[in-house]
């Protein structure tokens, strides 16, 4: 484990500015089709690509808010370096149940390796990525194999997981329409722990400041960090960031997230 200060330097906001515009966007892809007046509505996606992208890495980004609220965004943090950026939205808790959001996560990656080369993305670089409830959700798509087998597809072809503060103990909005409190653990089928394997793709995981995090989520991810090196994963990474608290942590991983793929891009 890594425990670190990020220093985030504010001139760096304009040339993310100045790059973003470089890029392209297609809004609102139904990523599903169903009968579903809900589903239709929230099953969609956005894709910011390089004019010139070809062959390029992508980041599917999951959004935050414990599995009952949020919606999709593509970070500008990430419009940089030719990365691809796929935002995803998703079905909310209490409309519908844990394992169909995560149905939604899964369809949504499926989705994307079948359609990432029509805006110049690579199959083989596609990362996963999201915060909090997002985390959750890609942890889950990346160990979970039989999740994306049903679509066909070998979560093993994920190039990298990058869950920033991601809760892996069954989600605690899992457990509260279970009428369990937050603070009372459990791990169950849809709690990503029950998955880890030393054979999964290459993984980041981002913990904000064990004194700042919700629900002792830094705990939780030093125990899936170390069942990863118990295990002997080749490439399993956990860095806590010191002075961040759950809500802003985003603002620091980002660098490191880029780094990150930097580094597997360069394998």
């Amino acid at each position: 484990m890594k425990r670190i200060v990020v220093l985030i330097i504010l001139s760096c906001l304009c040339a993310w500015q100045a790059i973003a515009a470089d890029y392209r966007y297609e809004r609102n892809i139904a990523y599903r089709q169903t009968n579903d007046t809900y589903a239709d509505s929230m099953c969609r996606l956005d894709i910011a690509y390089p004019a010139n992208a070809k062959e390029a890495p992508v980041v599917v980004w999951f959004h935050g808010g414990g599995l009952t609220g949020g919606k999709r965004e593509i970070p500008e943090a990430l419009l940089k370096e030719g990365l691809i950026v796929v935002g995803v939205e998703y079905r909310l808790s209490p409309k519908v149940t844990i394992p169909e959001i995560i149905d939604d996560a899964t369809q949504a990656v499926s989705w994307t390796f079948d359609h990432i080369a029509q805006y110049g993305g690579s199959t083989q670089k596609i990362y996963l990525s999201g915060h909090s409830a997002g985390g959750y959700l890609i942890d889950l798509v990346g160990l979970n194999k039989s999740l994306l087998k049903k679509y066909g597809k070998d979560a093993d072809q994920i190039a990298g997981l990058i869950p920033f503060s991601g809760q892996v103990i069954t989600h605690f909005e899992a457990r509260r329409r279970m009428g369990m409190p937050p603070l009372q653990p459990l791990i169950d089928s849809i709690a990503p722990l029950y998955y880890v394997r030393k054979d999964c793709p290459p993984i980041l995981i981002i913990s904000a400041d064990r004194e700042k995090e919700l629900y002792g989520r830094y705990e939780e991810q030093a125990f899936f960090h170390r069942l990863f090196k118990l295990l002997g994963h080749p490439d399993a990474t956990l860095y806590e960031l010191d002075g961040y608290d759950h809500g802003n942590m985003p603002i620091a991983s980002f660098p490191l997230l880029l780094q990150f793929i930097r580094e597997h891009e360069k394998k």
